[in-house]
């Protein structure tokens, strides 16, 4: 599709962007997550300053996504040593029909 113009609001500024069609929700809903973690940050401890509040808005999803990264990869391997061992069944099996 094609590109539209949006203003996104992060911390009481705003943001204009140009981003494709299909993309605009989700970059909605990242600005929105971001603003309710601030809100969060701000109720939960005396910060009250906006790049301190963002930076811990950063770490706070950086980490999340490093922790998903090895969720994945252990789920990645996981997967593979399955799938090697109904593999390795399956190849036994076959093996004993034929005998």
């Amino acid at each position: 599709m094609g590109e539209i113009s949006i203003k996104i609001n992060i911390a009481d500024r705003i943001y204009p962007l140009r981003v494709d069609m299909e993309e605009e929700e989700v970059i909605r809903r990242a600005a929105k997550l971001i603003n309710d973690r601030i809100k969060e940050f701000q109720e939960n401890y005396a910060v009250r300053d906006k790049q301190d509040l963002l930076s811990m808005c950063v770490l706070h999803y950086a980490t999340a996504m490093i922790k998903s990264e090895k969720k994945t990869n252990a789920d990645e391997v996981g997967v593979e040593k399955a799938v090697n061992e109904l593999d390795s069944m399956l190849s036994e099996f076959f093996n004993n029909v034929r005998s």
